[in-house]
């Protein structure tokens, strides 16, 4: 099985839209995890609305905190940032 993370700052807007979009398309043999810097106490009701618009529920997930194990597990680690800056 292949593993996907996705990692933005605070894990509550866009690495937990792009986990679910992710889920919704990739096929079985791959699996995918998001996480944060400096993750937020929430995913954002906003992103909770815009993906509940498209069919996806967010309202369960909590943001998670990046790990060391989370990076050395991957088989892809794709940042999602705005600007210049990245996790």
């Amino acid at each position: 099985m292949k593993y996907v993370l996705f990692v933005c700052t605070h894990n509550a807007g866009r690495s937990q839209m792009a986990q679910a979009l992710f889920e919704r398309h990739a096929p079985p043999d791959v699996r995918a995890e998001s996480a944060g810097r400096q993750p937020a106490r929430e995913v954002w009701p906003e992103v909770v609305e815009a993906m509940g618009e498209i069919g996806i529920d967010l309202s369960g997930r909590q943001p998670r905190k990046l790990t060391v194990e989370m990076q050395l597990h991957a088989d892809w680690a794709i940042t999602l940032a705005c600007g210049a800056s990245c996790p």
